[in-house]
């Protein structure tokens, strides 16, 4: 998944198997709520309620089809002509699944020398009900499509705030420790310029860009090897990486941030220092990524952090994943035992929305 554009359309993806899912429940859940809406004895609403499911699901899935086939039209049109080809398109559908069904009726429950004269009626109500219907799920798609873009734009400009805000002592630091391997060590003095550069690098990128996980470590290797040559043996790394999720997409320097905070708050503020872990794992709905560090603060009881001065990183973070995604609390944090711990779940593809 892809973060969505301003100028993408507002509907759904017709074609994937969760909105098939959906489609499915709301039309049986209709078919219910049209069932309770003419009382009768229990038998035959048992009765009613299975032809009206069927009827509901009838129409229901050859529409879905139909936007499905519609699919790649509707995404070059603007807002409002896709939202009347579309509607048009479910409208026909209903129409001809009613026309269907009212045939096959007649041939199965009427003699044929009887025929029901609701004909028209029946067609009527048929489309009135997916005319009601389609209108309050396209306007729920638009609304849902607008939030998202908020959310976006918040993220975005969070992201832009981000970027401003390398911190002066960190440049300060870095400096000041490029200029001492310089007259020790040359060769690590070109990997901690090298190594800003590419930090540099990330922070002014483009804001919409999407990084693999793999590239994003990268960035954080370099980052803490900066501050390796400046904390020296006080600070110490543990990765522990699953080669598999290497690939899997987030946004960029998403977790630098993170990482700048441990030390920050966390490693600097020890004499003896610690231990940075960094673990990816691979589960049935995602990738977790886990970072720990020790602390001296007291323990927050599980999802807060009391260090002032934290809450902006996290926040943004947890922001932007959410826009990208379009899921929440998929940045978890506990502070406890001494070790606080950040954990970062980056969804499946099939699971995004």
């Amino acid at each position: 998944m892809t973060r969505t554009d301003a100028n993408i359309s507002f509907l759904p993806e017709f074609c994937g198997a969760r909105i098939v899912f959906v489609v499915v429940l709301l039309a049986q859940l209709l078919a219910i709520a049209l069932t309770l809406a003419a009382p009768a004895p229990l038998t035959a609403m048992l009765t009613r309620l299975a032809l009206i499911s069927l009827l509901c699901q009838w129409v229901a899935l050859p529409g879905l089809a139909a936007l499905c086939l519609l699919q790649r039209r509707l995404r070059t049109l603007a807002d409002r002509h896709a939202a009347v080809v579309s509607y048009v398109a479910v409208l026909l559908v209903t129409l001809v699944i009613a026309e269907l069904s009212w045939r096959l009726s007649q041939m199965w429950i009427y003699p044929s020398d009887v025929r029901d004269p609701g004909h028209v009626d029946f067609l009527a109500r048929c489309v009135g009900i997916s005319a009601i219907s389609w209108a309050l799920a396209l306007r729920y798609f638009y609304v849902r499509h607008q939030w998202r873009r908020r959310i976006e734009s918040e993220a975005d400009a969070r992201f832009s705030a981000l970027q401003a805000r390398i911190r002066p002592h960190f440049l300060f630091n870095c400096m000041n420790t490029i200029a001492g391997l310089a007259r020790q060590s040359p060769a690590l003095a070109e990997q901690a310029v090298e190594d800003l550069s590419d930090l540099l690098r990330a922070s002014l990128g483009e804001t919409r860009d999407s990084v693999t996980l793999g590239e994003e470590i990268e960035l954080c290797r370099g980052y803490l090897r900066i501050e390796q040559h400046r904390l020296g043996g006080r600070l110490q790394v543990d990765w522990q990486l699953a080669a598999e999720a290497m690939e899997r997409r987030l946004p960029p320097l998403t977790l630098q941030p993170l990482l700048e905070n441990a030390i920050y708050h966390g490693i600097e503020k020890l004499p003896a220092g610690g231990t940075v872990g960094i673990t990816t794992t691979v589960q049935r709905h995602g990738v977790s990524v886990t970072l720990t560090n020790p602390t001296a603060m007291p323990d927050a009881g599980g999802s807060t952090y009391p260090g002032p001065g934290h809450h902006m990183a996290r926040e943004n973070v947890a922001q932007r994943l959410a826009a990208y995604f379009g899921r929440d609390e998929l940045l978890r944090f506990q502070a406890e035992g001494g070790v606080y711990r950040v954990e970062l779940t980056l969804p499946n593809e099939d699971t995004d929305r």
